[in-house]
């Protein structure tokens, strides 16, 4: 598989009229691969898994979201700038797109999670979460209050590495990704992302406890998963638009 062609690490497309700015920091991955019949059956009516080697992919992904704001608008106080950890997986659309699915979203911002719920129709939960970090360390912790699985959790750690210089072709697959799917009014809609491309740096795993993957309703994950930190960046979020066949 030739990622580079596949997956480039530069936006698939432009997008000149964004309707979202937002910033994303202290990112961590944690990617474990999944059969893709378990996770096929995740997956709504038109979205087919993708694939890397015949395996498929699950991440939890932590992050903090800063700044949330309309083009030429100042950011939001307060309610722009939260964390968030979601449980995503990658895919391909009906016309054969790349791009990501999201099995959950977790922020501790009760109104962020309405408002994305409401319009974009992604599954947005409410959460008690926190980031901490100390040096090349990082604390992610997590726990769901609305909806349910009411209490799911997740706890984590990582010590932040060397940055990777040029990254795998898998490293690609999993991190470049420039949209993600939704479903609105019942059709399969895409929404374009637009950013640098990652400055993506190794990093080891020293503590985790989760049950927000399992809470998506995937089996356990088995083995320790790969771990890639970022130091984030600054992103824009095209409109969403119907996805038809090829």
């Amino acid at each position: 598989m030739d990622s580079s062609i596949l997956y480039p690490a530069t936006p698939a497309e432009a997008i000149e009229r964004p309707v979202m700015l937002q910033g994303w920091k202290e990112l961590t991955y944690l990617h474990w691969p999944y059969s893709p019949a378990a996770v096929q059956r995740q997956l709504p009516a038109g979205l087919q898994v993708d694939t890397f080697d015949g395996e498929a992919w699950v991440g939890l992904v932590a992050f903090r979201m800063e700044r949330i704001r309309l083009p030429r608008t100042p950011a939001v106080p307060y309610l722009g700038t939260f964390f968030e950890t979601n449980v995503r997986t990658y895919v391909r659309g009906p016309d054969g797109r790349p791009g990501v699915w999201f099995h959950s979203l977790d922020v501790d911002r009760l109104l962020p999670v309405l408002v994305a719920r409401g319009t974009y129709r992604l599954p947005y939960m409410w959460s008690k979460m926190g980031i901490e970090r100390r040096g090349d360390e990082l604390s992610y912790v997590a726990r769901r209050r609305w909806p349910g699985p009411r209490g799911a959790r997740s706890r984590f750690s990582i010590r932040a590495g060397d940055p990777i210089a040029d990254p795998s072709p898998l490293e690609h697959f999993l991190t470049a990704r420039w949209g993600l799917f939704t479903q609105l009014a019942s059709r399969m809609s895409f929404a374009p992302v637009a950013h640098p491309a990652w400055p993506l740096q190794r990093a080891e795993l020293r503590v985790l406890d989760d049950e927000l993957v399992e809470a998506a309703g995937y089996s356990k994950p088995k083995g320790r998963p790969l771990v890639h930190f970022s130091p984030g960046v600054e992103v824009r979020i095209g409109l969403p638009r119907r996805v038809d066949h090829a």
